[in-house]
Protein backbone atom coordinates (compact mmCIF):
# COMPACT_ATOMS: atom_id res chain seq x y z
CA UNK A 1 0.00 0.00 0.00
CA UNK A 2 1.31 3.26 -0.79
CA UNK A 3 1.86 6.21 1.43
CA UNK A 4 -1.23 7.99 0.10
CA UNK A 5 -3.10 5.51 -0.03
CA UNK A 6 -2.68 4.24 3.54
CA UNK A 7 -2.73 7.92 4.81
CA UNK A 8 -6.27 7.82 2.90
CA UNK A 9 -7.62 5.14 4.97
CA UNK A 10 -6.61 5.85 8.11
CA UNK A 11 -8.35 9.69 7.24
CA UNK A 12 -11.53 7.83 6.04
CA UNK A 13 -10.88 6.15 9.56
CA UNK A 14 -10.55 9.25 11.18
CA UNK A 15 -13.63 10.65 10.00
CA UNK A 16 -15.63 7.66 10.91
CA UNK A 17 -14.84 7.56 14.21
CA UNK A 18 -15.52 11.34 14.76
CA UNK A 19 -19.27 10.55 13.23
CA UNK A 20 -19.59 7.90 15.08
CA UNK A 21 -18.29 10.15 18.63
CA UNK A 22 -20.45 12.65 17.20
CA UNK A 23 -23.28 10.63 17.27
CA UNK A 24 -22.50 9.17 21.10
CA UNK A 25 -22.17 12.51 22.47
CA UNK A 26 -26.01 13.01 21.14
CA UNK A 27 -27.21 10.11 23.26
CA UNK A 28 -26.86 10.56 26.96
CA UNK A 29 -27.55 7.03 27.34
CA UNK A 30 -24.10 6.31 25.61
CA UNK A 31 -21.49 4.69 28.18
CA UNK A 32 -19.24 6.96 29.30
CA UNK A 33 -16.17 4.55 28.65
CA UNK A 34 -17.28 4.37 24.99
CA UNK A 35 -16.84 7.74 24.25
CA UNK A 36 -13.46 7.77 26.06
CA UNK A 37 -12.77 4.36 23.73
CA UNK A 38 -13.89 6.68 20.64
CA UNK A 39 -11.97 9.53 21.83
CA UNK A 40 -8.72 7.60 22.41
CA UNK A 41 -8.68 5.55 19.15
CA UNK A 42 -9.77 8.48 16.74
CA UNK A 43 -6.30 10.53 18.61
CA UNK A 44 -4.39 7.59 17.82
CA UNK A 45 -5.38 7.43 14.36
CA UNK A 46 -4.32 10.93 14.46
CA UNK A 47 -1.03 10.78 15.98
CA UNK A 48 -0.44 8.05 13.23
CA UNK A 49 -1.43 10.45 10.36
CA UNK A 50 1.30 13.24 11.95
CA UNK A 51 3.73 10.30 12.34
CA UNK A 52 3.45 9.07 8.41
CA UNK A 53 3.43 12.55 7.03
CA UNK A 54 6.58 13.33 9.52
CA UNK A 55 8.36 10.98 8.41
CA UNK A 56 7.67 11.60 4.71
CA UNK A 57 8.62 14.87 4.40
CA UNK A 58 12.42 14.40 6.08
CA UNK A 59 13.20 11.79 3.89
Amino acid sequence: MSLTNHLEELQRKHGDIERKLDQALLHPSVDDLEIIRLKRRKLALKDEMEKLRSDYTTH
